[in-house]
């Protein structure tokens, strides 16, 4: 059993190029068709001589003002909750941990909400709310953990039940103040129709950071997923691994959760997609979660607008369709897996 499985993870990686070339086309191709696709009346072409330097004013400001803006903050929410998403697996040795199901989304959703009744307008205030909602909840989860000594599992019930709570106050505020969020099923779903240039200014940097000092901390990463204990034997310190990987999961959520609403499905999807063909180090993975989330959230925002054109769908809804029957077949295949073993 031992040489079969050897021997299925040498040809794996043989294919892990392939894989790299195939995750930077579909990203290149998302990009450009979000940037050149849209409901505007400016076709592909004219988007093109806007991108050379010879764009009409109104082609201008439609490409530059309204789709570049949603085009990198798909990019980056994409590869930010991919990320994330791998970074509470690994820290829980659990493949279906995520920022949806341990409640640091419905946390980062719920402070946006606050901000919008208290500061509304104010994209800085929103941004600064959506960090504070997803360390807020990641705090209680841990301090939860931390307090009851839970196993890890546990802790992702945790985080279901903490989420339910979120989403409960959310719909409250809705319902007593529904100008709260300008459309509700937008951002529960998640989306990027409303997208503005100023929501980028704070949630670029801190995407691009948590994304940075991710790649810095994987060595650590990978003797942490060994075990606990054979982490603390290695000279590891494990809690404080632990922390720093839960604040760069909740800040790349939170960011993330500033932008676009509440976006499911890709923070388990993507890791465990590039699970299949990836078997390296977290560093190695978290570059494939990278470009394989911006691909997919950038090509289903765009799907999104064209589908049932004129008329456009939250692109959370798409990947709710696409997730859920992708997400079953996971489990599906992991209790095989298990039963083989």
């Amino acid at each position: 059993m031992k040489t079969s499985n050897l021997h299925k993870h040498s040809q794996q990686s043989l294919w892990q190029p392939l894989w790299l070339v195939i995750g930077i086309a579909a990203l290149i191709t998302g990009f450009f068709l979000s940037l050149t696709l849209g409901r505007s009346g400016i076709g592909t072409g004219e988007a093109l001589r806007v991108l050379a330097g010879q764009g009409s004013g109104k082609a201008n400001l439609i490409v530059f003002s309204v789709r570049l803006p949603r085009t990198l903050a798909a990019l980056l929410c994409g590869a930010a909750l991919s990320v994330a998403g791998l970074l509470l697996q690994s820290a829980l040795n659990n493949t279906l941990a995520s920022p949806g199901v341990l409640g640091v989304n419905a946390g980062a959703g719920l402070f946006v909400l606050l901000s919008a009744v208290f500061f509304p307008y104010r994209l800085l205030t929103k941004s600064l709310f959506a960090f504070l909602g997803a360390m807020a909840a990641m705090g209680i989860i841990y301090l939860i953990s931390d307090r009851t000594g839970i196993s890890k599992s546990s802790l992702l019930l945790a985080g279901i039940a903490l989420s339910s709570v979120c989403n409960a106050f959310i719909d409250v505020i809705i319902t007593i103040v529904p100008e709260a969020v300008a459309d509700r099923v937008a951002f529960s779903l998640g989306g990027f129709s409303n997208v503005v240039r100023g929501q980028l200014y704070l949630a670029v940097p801190v995407i691009l950071i948590c994304l940075l000092l991710t790649l810095l901390i994987a060595p650590d990463l990978d003797i942490l997923m060994l075990s606990d204990e054979t982490a603390h034997g290695l000279g590891l310190n494990v809690a404080r691994c632990r922390r720093v990987v839960l604040v760069l999961a909740s800040c790349l959520a939170g960011a993330s959760v500033s932008v676009a609403g509440l976006l499911s499905f890709i923070g388990i999807l993507v890791p465990n997609f590039v699970r299949l063909f990836v078997h390296g180090s977290v560093r190695t993975m978290a570059v494939y979660c990278m470009i394989y989330g911006a691909a997919f959230l950038l090509l289903s925002d765009t799907l999104a607008r064209l589908l049932f054109y004129p008329y456009e769908l939250p692109v959370g809804l798409i990947m709710s369709v696409i997730g859920a029957p992708v997400f079953i077949w996971f489990l599906v295949r992991k209790r095989k897996h298990l039963s083989a073993q």
